[in-house]
């Protein structure tokens, strides 16, 4: 099979689908890996890394696009990936079709088939290929919670962990899933108080045990996030619904509660986001203000740290990666774990969330 690696083109994005290690599993399996010339330098990785381990280097995406079979991305396709796909194609990618009606319509026109990391559940249930993700932006919430609580960057002017003889910052986290978990810990470290909420309370009473003193456990409902928004600094928002749009835990009402120069860090808004007020935001312009509470909802928030990123990444998703390569319809029909990963199929919406999203069919897959 020919296997195609394109450069990355969302804005602010550093990361690769590829390690050159994998070039060389997938060119040993007898494959043909093409990939596009510096697709790795945002992640310290030079395209002769890739030409030793058997890629062929090409100019362009189109090159990728028009010859590969099976096309392995890290973001979900942008306006011009989309006019390249074709029927019979398979996408490996983030896809977060949920978040983005047009991107949803956009990738049934072309017939191909969506195959997405945030849906993909292993045997126990986990998603593998969301995790190390998941712990990244986790732990770079707070570290951009941190910067932008300060009074330059619009925020409370509050040092996270306060110092000697001054209270530390108070942090929100709805969600304590990978995220959310990551999140408190590091928050933890800096010596901040925190809430963590969640409706699972074998979750909480896990995280209970192995938590540091300075993070309370909460079961969370609707009073709760109200008296904690009042109480907190930093709000981090880490819902997820595997596929599906997250729920707005925060509505624009709810900002009246907050403390002036509060800061949300929405990491959930990949799918949408958790709080009403939310809309992406880059890298490069990273923050708004609504209401006197600074709004930081960057959607490719690993995509900074994009040598780290990169690795774990790919650590992760090089053995599904020879799974399609070896045969996308075989691995989709012997391995459950494909199956639920699979969001189109050859233009047409297999994932109930997605379908349930914008109110379109959904077909069984074949």
């Amino acid at each position: 099979m020919v296997v195609g690696v394109p450069k990355e083109t969302k804005k602010d994005e550093y990361r690769v689908s590829m390690l050159p290690v994998g070039v060389e599993e997938l060119v040993r399996a007898g494959h043909r890996v093409l990939v596009q010339r510096s697709a790795g330098a945002g992640s310290g990785l030079p395209d002769e890394a890739y030409a030793a381990c058997g890629a062929t280097l090409v100019d362009s995406a189109a090159e990728v696009f028009g010859a590969a079979d099976l096309v392995v991305k890290v973001k979900e396709p942008q306006p011009p990936e989309l006019a390249l796909l074709r029927r019979g194609q398979t996408l490996f990618t983030y896809l977060h079709f949920a978040a983005d009606r047009s991107l949803t319509e956009g990738f049934l026109a072309t017939g191909a088939t969506g195959i997405a990391y945030e849906t993909l559940r292993d045997d126990r249930s986990r998603l593998p290929l969301l995790v190390p993700m998941s712990e990244v932006a986790g732990r770079m919430s707070i570290q951009e919670g941190a910067k932008y609580l300060e009074r330059p960057q619009m925020g409370r002017g509050i040092l996270l962990g306060g110092v000697p003889g001054v209270a530390p910052a108070n942090v929100l986290v709805l969600g304590a899933g990978t995220v959310g978990a990551n999140a408190a810990k590091v928050a933890a470290g800096f010596g901040a108080n925190i809430a963590l909420l969640d409706t699972n309370l074998e979750r909480l009473r896990y995280l209970d045990d192995v938590t540091p003193p300075n993070i309370d456990c909460l079961y969370s409902d609707r009073h709760t996030i109200r008296e904690r928004l009042g109480w907190a600094d930093l709000v981090i928002g880490s819902v997820l619904i595997p596929g599906a749009r997250a729920p707005h835990l925060v509505s624009r009402e709810d900002l009246a509660l907050m403390k002036p120069g509060a800061v949300i860090i929405d990491v959930a808004i990949d799918q949408g986001g958790c709080v009403a007020t939310s809309r992406p935001t880059t890298h490069a312009a990273p923050t708004f203000v609504v209401d006197d509470v600074v709004h930081y909802c960057v959607t490719n928030m690993p995509g900074a740290v994009g040598r780290t990123s990169t690795y774990a990444l790919c650590n992760a998703t090089l053995p599904y990666v020879m799974q399609l390569a070896a045969g996308v319809d075989a691995a989709i029909q012997s391995s459950p774990a494909m199956r639920s990963a699979v969001n189109v199929y050859q233009g047409r919406i297999v994932y109930r969330a997605v379908a349930d999203a914008f109110g379109l069919p959904c077909e069984p897959l074949p």
